[in-house]
């Protein structure tokens, strides 16, 4: 008597062998995925390009090493807002690590970067810290000591544009607020920087382009400069033509780091681009922004740095201008006091 059954146990079994050869090939097709080589875009502010080539070197050995993935990390750089404005325009950044908290807000703002991405990653997703500091000429001819210095007639200063840089608006606030942590009033504050700004001889649209007109154009008596850059500047001019005079007071610069979640997720990369931000916490990492002269949060890789940097008080944004949201509205929005007193000038 035949098994009509045969037939369709036979179907069966081919559809199960098909079927584990399928999936077979779909484990094998996606490892191979995860061993191919992969590249990731990280659109950060002006002065970081030293810091981030010795950094996205180190990244891709750890990452390498670990994973046994190769991984390239491309740079774009600009003035931070510019920055943020050209991701808004399509620029394919997996990562942002801009001056601001306002600028990856401004990503947030447009389903770009997730809501909450400042409690993602430790310190508000600030792995360092920074400050603003003073460039002047080899034996400060103009006896620049702190603030109220830059707005005496006769100083020429040179500063990137609040507009576009977000160094410059670090700068103004550091101003401004000198003013306001010693007991002077908000007019006092404003008299300040808008003598600052009647001062400037050239605005440009980044701090990289700032210290190249102070140092290599030669032009005015005093850059208004991120403490990195202005060691970096140091170093390269050599002894004997400019030195770093720090302010009584200044504000604490936090610049952010957060992954572009609709980019990563549309690309692949999110694993990859989660990866290489927290790597910016690790020893190795903090020990390399301490050498590039930013602020570690690891106190112990300043020392393995061989860093020492010079004590300054400073204030937090948060706590004298209620945030980058509220500064941005009443200082540099259009028609903001930056542009009464830019008018002014």
């Amino acid at each position: 008597m035949t098994d009509s059954r045969r037939p369709v146990r036979s179907l069966l079994g081919f559809a199960a062998s098909a079927a584990s050869l399928l999936a077979i090939h779909a484990l094998a097709g996606a490892a191979a995925r995860a061993a191919e080589p992969v590249e990731i875009l990280n659109v950060s502010y002006d002065p970081t390009r030293e810091l981030y080539r010795e950094l996205n070197a180190a990244f891709a050995k750890d990452f390498l090493a670990r994973t046994g993935r190769a991984v390239t990390v491309k740079m774009s750089h600009g003035g931070s807002g510019k920055q943020a404005r050209s991701v808004i325009d399509g620029l394919r950044a997996d990562v942002v690590t801009l001056a601001l908290a306002y600028d990856v807000d401004a990503l947030a703002d447009r389903g770009l970067v997730a809501r909450g991405w400042q409690a993602r990653l430790p310190h508000n997703a600030s792995p360092y810290t920074s400050t603003i500091v003073f460039l002047v000429r080899s034996g400060n001819p103009k006896r620049i000591r702190d603030w109220s210095d830059l707005a005496r007639p006769g100083v020429s200063v040179v500063c990137p544009n609040p507009k576009t840089s977000g160094a410059a608006r670090w700068g103004y606030l550091a101003a401004w607020g000198s003013v306001l942590t010693t007991g002077g009033s908000d007019a006092a504050a404003k008299a300040l920087v808008g003598g600052l700004f009647r001062n400037v001889a050239v605005l440009d649209t980044g701090a990289r382009g700032s210290t190249t007109t102070f140092v290599q154009r030669g032009l005015g008596d005093v850059l208004v400069a991120w403490e990195n850059e202005a060691h970096l500047a140091l170093a390269e001019t050599g002894a004997g033509r400019v030195e770093i005079v720090v302010p009584k007071t200044s504000i604490l610069a936090e610049p952010p780091v957060a992954v572009v979640d609709a980019v990563a997720d549309r690309k692949g990369t999110r694993a990859v681009a989660e990866a290489y931000l927290r790597f910016l916490y690790t020893p190795e990492a903090q020990a390399i922004a301490a050498r590039h002269h930013y602020r570690p949060r690891l106190a112990e890789a300043a020392a393995k740095a061989g860093r020492t940097f010079p004590s300054v008080a400073t204030f937090t944004i948060d706590a004298l201008f209620g945030g980058w949201r509220a500064a941005q509205k009443r200082h540099f929005d259009d028609g903001g006091v930056f542009d009464s007193l830019f008018t002014t000038k």
